[in-house]
Formats: structure tokens, sequence, C-alpha cells
């Protein structure tokens, strides 16, 4: 999957979180969630796909998909903002609200990834 089409992923799922915020007949206390981030989509279940939605308090979104019952996305997803934080925010060529081009982000994302599905078969046994 090339670049245009994770942006229109990314744009489509921005769009649908802002919606259900502000169609929510429930606000949370001071419109925040747990972590200190706006209301919105969490997590949506399919037939065979969770994508889960973790948000920082300044509105950065981190989107994973994952197979239904995968352990430890919440885990995941707070590990990818600070690789995030520690990698791509202090690259100098970085820029805000531009696809994520580092590769020491890249190599990190990788590295967390296989570490997770290593403990999970582990613990499968």
């Amino acid at each position: 999957i090339g670049t245009n089409e994770w942006l229109r992923i990314g744009s489509t799922f921005h769009s649908l979180h802002a919606i259900a915020a502000e169609a929510a007949p429930r606000r949370l206390p001071g419109n925040k969630n747990s972590y200190g981030a706006d209301d919105g989509i969490e997590e949506i279940e399919a037939g065979g796909l969770v994508l889960r939605c973790f948000q920082t308090r300044t509105g950065m979104k981190f989107v994973i998909t994952a197979e239904p019952g995968t352990p430890d996305i919440d885990y995941v997803l707070r590990e990818i903002y600070v690789l995030y934080t520690d990698c791509a925010l202090k690259d100098p060529f970085y820029e805000l609200e531009m696809p994520i081009r580092c590769e020491l982000f890249a190599q990190g994302v990788d590295a967390l990834i296989e570490r997770v599905e290593k403990a999970a078969s582990i613990g499968k046994r």
C-alpha cells in the first residue's frame, strides 16, 4: 500500500473520529478521554479486524490494525508514540503534519512489533 492510500485511510479515519465526537450522545468529562485527548472513536471491530486509535493530548492520532484478540494493542500504540517522540520529533528534517519518513522510527517500530509477536508466541506455548 502506497503513501497516498495511507493518507486517504488516515484522512477518512480522522473524519469519522471527528463526526463520532460530535454525534456522541454522551460526553466524557471535559470532552476528554482517559489519556486527556478529545472524544472520538477509540476502536472499531469488524469481521477479522480490529482498528484501535490512540490520540495524544496534542491531537496526534496513532492507528493500528490487528486481528481480534491480539494482546497488548494499547501497549504497542503507546510505545509507537514514544518512538515518534524520540525519533521523528528529534529529526531536524521531519515536518509536523507530514508522513513520518524517519529510518530510525521505522526500525524502532519494526523491532517493537517483532518483540510483541515473539512475546505472544512464547505466551501461546
